[in-house]
């Protein structure tokens, strides 16, 4: 089984391509810090190079920046090609299927929101992921983000279970 489940931050703003069958292809690359400290006590992080082909590649160009919050569902390729030398290179990156927007590079630490939708909750939490990027652009059309300017209240008594 070949999945991959990440969370980092945008190294750098999404660079959106079209293939000649006129596909459209993102690429970023992820931060990805790991669970653990080096012998200095800083955190490391990992940097992966992520590939998000059709119409989320173009949400993703649209509304992700450099130190955007996401979270990377796909699976891992590795392809190669022949460099101007003539020598075989060799490209790992995750190819993905889903991307979470989670929170935006000046995200407040005490905002408990997920994609704009805002939270009932008192405090920051363990998954106190931040707010959404604000949107390029006010058409409503292509903002799917876009507040109507009515919420939607839910209940326990409501739930069919």
């Amino acid at each position: 089984m070949n999945r991959v489940f990440l969370i980092g931050r945008l190294t750098r703003d999404p660079e959106l391509r079209y293939t000649g069958s006129n596909l459209p292809v993102a690429t970023f690359s992820l931060a990805v810090n790991r669970n653990f400290s080096n012998q200095s006590g800083e955190r490391e992080a990992d940097f992966i190079n992520i590939v998000v082909w059709r119409k989320q590649a173009e949400n993703v160009k649209n509304y992700l920046t450099q130190g955007s919050q996401v979270a990377v569902e796909g699976r891992i390729q590795t392809r190669s090609y022949d460099d101007q030398n003539g020598q075989k290179r060799y490209i790992t990156e995750v190819v993905a299927d889903n991307v979470e927007f989670l929170g935006s590079k000046n995200s407040s630490n005490n905002s408990n929101s997920v994609n704009g939708a805002a939270s009932n909750n008192a405090g920051p939490s363990p998954y106190d992921f931040g707010t959404s990027p604000e949107p390029k652009g006010t058409d409503v059309d292509s903002n799917p983000f876009a507040d109507f300017g009515s919420s939607i209240e839910i209940s326990d008594d409501e739930l069919p279970f």
